[in-house]
């Protein structure tokens, strides 16, 4: 029986020698794919880091404001625009000077012939002739013209033809003749204000035509209507179309503020014109008495 058991046990002993050093390899394997699959995400997400950084980086300027030239502004309507483009918006420049010339030229006017009403009715009607009346009113105001033509009317009627009309009506023709002449010259410009204010829109409507029909050439020589093509011609049309506006509104506007208030003063160079009219001819009856 011992003979048996050592015979086994010396069987056994290489068979559990070769199990224990298998079991030992295979742990020993296991420990060093474990390394492995853990540096293996590492690598993998090594390149990922700078990836997100260079992503930031680009990122960053995109938040900031970057002044960029407008290559769509007045300047590039210059710049870009041909003889017709530029001459269209000449004519608006020139209509919008002259507009703006006027308004303030005629709003002075107005409010001296205000200003010289409230000095006739405080130092004219108060004098003792109409002559001592006349030297109270400003050189060169329009009641002492009138009141000049009033008196050179009166003393003046000889002649073979004039007194043929009797002199009361000579005296009404010159007082009227003399109140048309103001007239005439408070209304010098409103004839330009409205010719502005009726045509200005449609010389901006002609200059979007005209960037219209160039941005329809660009497209049909580029064989594509992109952005780039068409953004130029038809930004040039918009800015032609508010300009125009632009142009006619003020013209439009200030054409009837004048008017309005050339009627106000009209009505006090009338008032003093018929009141002049009756002193004159009450002077003369009672110099014929």
């Amino acid at each position: 029986m011992s003979a048996l058991v050592a015979a086994i046990a010396l069987v056994a002993a290489p068979a559990a020698t070769l199990f224990i050093s298998n079991v030992t390899h295979a742990d020993e394997a296991v420990q060093a794919a474990a390394p492995a699959e853990t540096a293996a995400p590492a690598d993998a997400a090594a390149p990922a880091a700078p990836a997100v950084a260079d992503a930031a980086t680009v990122a960053a300027p995109a938040g900031d404001k970057v002044e960029v030239e407008n290559p769509y502004g007045l300047e590039a309507l210059w710049a870009q625009g041909d003889f017709i483009a530029k001459g269209t918006l000449v004519i608006m420049i020139i209509m919008s000077m002259g507009t703006w010339y006027i308004l303030v030229t005629k709003l002075w006017e107005q409010t001296k012939l205000l200003r010289q009403a409230r000095a006739a009715r405080e130092s004219f009607w108060s004098a003792g002739s109409i002559k001592s009346g006349v030297e109270t009113l400003q050189e060169g105001s329009a009641f002492r013209f009138i009141a000049e033509s009033a008196i050179k009317a009166s003393e003046h009627h000889e002649g073979a033809l004039l007194e043929q009309i009797d002199r009361n009506t000579w005296v009404t023709m010159s007082i009227q003749r003399s109140m048309e002449s103001v007239q005439n010259r408070l209304q010098d410009g409103l004839a330009f204000l409205a010719t502005v204010g009726s045509t200005a829109p449609f010389i901006g409507l002609f200059g979007t035509v005209w960037g219209i029909y160039h941005a329809l050439v660009a497209i049909g020589m580029s064989g594509q209507a992109s952005i780039d093509k068409v953004a130029g011609p038809v930004g040039e049309s918009l800015i032609m179309t508010a300009i125009g506006l632009a142009v006619a509104v003020p013209a439009v506007l200030g054409y009837n503020w004048l008017v309005r208030r050339n009627k106000g003063g009209m009505e006090q160079v009338r008032a003093f014109g018929a009141d002049l009219h009756s002193v004159v001819l009450a002077g003369d009856k009672n110099k014929r008495g």
